[in-house]
């Protein structure tokens, strides 16, 4: 075994990179975070022919990249990839492991974390360090209700998985340097007990909400669930996605995947469009990363209007209405 050090590991998820970039948004809040404590920021790869995406960690901030680039990897395998991990973790010793809370990371992280016996923290929303330089993960907790701050106070490595979104990814530094570590893989390495025999990649219907430019938030105030749904028209027409309160998700006015807030997702989009909100903070505080909010509501002094930089005073279905009937004539003309 090797001596325990404070280096920073960050799982690399790069089988959708070019429009899945939370791997890179988890190393550039892992440089800010840990610029000053002396611990270096990894990236961790498995697969096969995988240099392009080595290259691209180091450019955003990954000081050393862990590899195993092998034919065996190349296929991707939740108790193969799994059962790398932790051997690498139990080897190599680091004080934290960081994993994106995508569907991969939703899958891997747990089975990580049991093989270590140590704890995880599921979906953060922001990472910082405590007097005694121990990872602080901040989470929604309660439903949404609440904020939990956690601590790993014994186990190693803390370990947490990241909302996409969150962070902010680090400009591409063509000139960054960073150490490569190919590592072989273990010759006791597991049998699958699943073989996959073939795969083809289904394309997405639409993009993702928290990579969208243009977003429609829609809340109670639309009035019904049939109303609701002339935002999704509204959306087709502008080429966004739509957004929702919890109270409407609760009412099954929207899927949970279109949620807005600390239960849901984070969302930075240059126009912002909010029909109906009030502006609860459980919803205000997943928005700070919009560029332009125009919000339609029908009290003047609902906090959503207060942090609008256009704010309409009006009944929310019938300016959505408006606007698409506006749309559609502008088209024809």
């Amino acid at each position: 075994m090797m001596n325990s050090n404070k280096d920073i590991w960050v799982f690399g998820d790069y089988r959708n990179y070019f429009q899945n970039r939370v791997t890179l948004q988890i190393l550039a809040r892992a440089v800010d975070l840990f610029s000053t404590t002396g611990s270096s920021v990894c990236a961790v790869v498995f697969g096969r022919d995988v240099d392009e995406y080595v290259a691209e960690y180091i450019a955003h901030g990954a000081q050393k990249v862990y590899v195993m680039d092998d034919p065996a990897l190349n296929t991707y395998s939740i108790e193969t990839y799994s059962w790398l991990m932790s051997h690498l973790v139990k080897l190599y010793k680091p004080e934290t492991l960081l994993v994106g809370a995508t569907r991969f990371g939703q899958e891997i992280a747990p089975r990580v974390a049991k093989k270590l016996k140590t704890g995880l923290t599921a979906d953060c929303i922001d990472l910082e360090l405590d007097e005694k330089g121990r990872l602080v993960q901040i989470a929604p907790s309660f439903g949404g209700n609440l904020i939990a701050k956690i601590i790993t106070p014994v186990q190693r490595p803390q370990m947490a998985t990241i909302r996409p979104g969150t962070f902010q990814e680090l400009p591409h530094d063509y000139d960054a340097k960073g150490e490569v570590i190919c590592l072989p893989v273990p010759e006791d390495l597991p049998k699958d007990a699943i073989r996959l025999i073939t795969s083809e990649r289904r394309p997405s219907e639409k993009q993702k909400i928290e990579d969208a430019d243009i977003v429609i938030c829609g809340g109670r105030g639309m009035g019904s669930k049939g109303k609701f749904k002339k935002l999704f028209e509204l959306a087709e027409l502008m080429n966004a996605e739509v957004g929702a309160t919890r109270p409407v998700v609760y009412s099954e006015w929207a899927s949970h995947d279109s949620l807005v807030g600390q239960a849901g997702k984070n969302i930075k989009p240059k126009i912002l469009l909010s029909f109906g909100i009030s502006g609860a903070i459980q919803h205000t505080s997943a928005l700070m990363g919009a560029d332009f909010i125009i919000a339609v509501n029908k009290n003047p002094n609902a906090t959503m209007m207060k942090m609008a930089d256009l704010a309409i005073v009006a009944d929310a279905n019938q300016m959505c209405l408006g606007i698409i009937k506006a749309i559609k004539e502008k088209i024809r003309t």
